[in-house]
C-alpha cells in the first residue's frame, strides 16, 4: 500500500496545500518499503488528488485539510487521515501500521 505525507522541510508540513514535497511511501505486509521525495504539481483544487490517484497513493496522512479537499480525496477511492504531528514521514507510517498514530484536530476544518 502507498502513503503519502505532505512535507516542509523533510516532515510532515502542518497546512496540506502548502507541502514543499511529498514523501511517497511503499509498504507491504506492515513494512516500510522504501519512501520517495515527489515535487507536486501546482495547487489548484482537484489536481493533487488525481496526481496522487495516479501514483497508487492509498491513504494520505495530513495535518490539517479542507472539507474540499478530503472529498476530493475521498471520490478518488483515497482514505485521508488528518490532525497529525509534525514528524518524519517514516516515523508517521510506522505509527500507523502498528495502530499507535496520535491524531488531533483537523486544524484546517472549512
Amino acid at each position: 500500500m502507498k502513503f503519502a505525507i505532505p512535507l516542509a522541510q523533510g516532515v510532515l508540513c502542518v497546512h496540506f496545500g502548502h507541502s514543499e514535497q511529498f514523501a511517497i511511501v511503499d509498504t507491504e505486509d506492515g513494512q516500510i518499503r522504501g519512501t520517495e521525495l515527489v515535487n507536486p504539481p501546482p495547487h489548484e483544487p482537484g489536481v493533487l488528488p488525481r496526481w496522487l490517484q495516479e501514483l497508487g497513493v492509498k491513504v494520505v496522512i495530513a495535518g490539517g485539510m479542507g472539507r474540499r479537499a478530503q472529498d476530493h480525496f475521498n471520490q478518488k477511492g483515497i482514505k485521508v487521515v488528518v490532525g497529525a504531528s509534525s514528524d518524519t514521514p517514516e516515523s508517521l507510517i510506522q505509527n500507523y501500521l502498528e495502530g499507535t498514530l496520535v491524531t488531533g484536530a483537523n486544524i484546517c476544518d472549512h
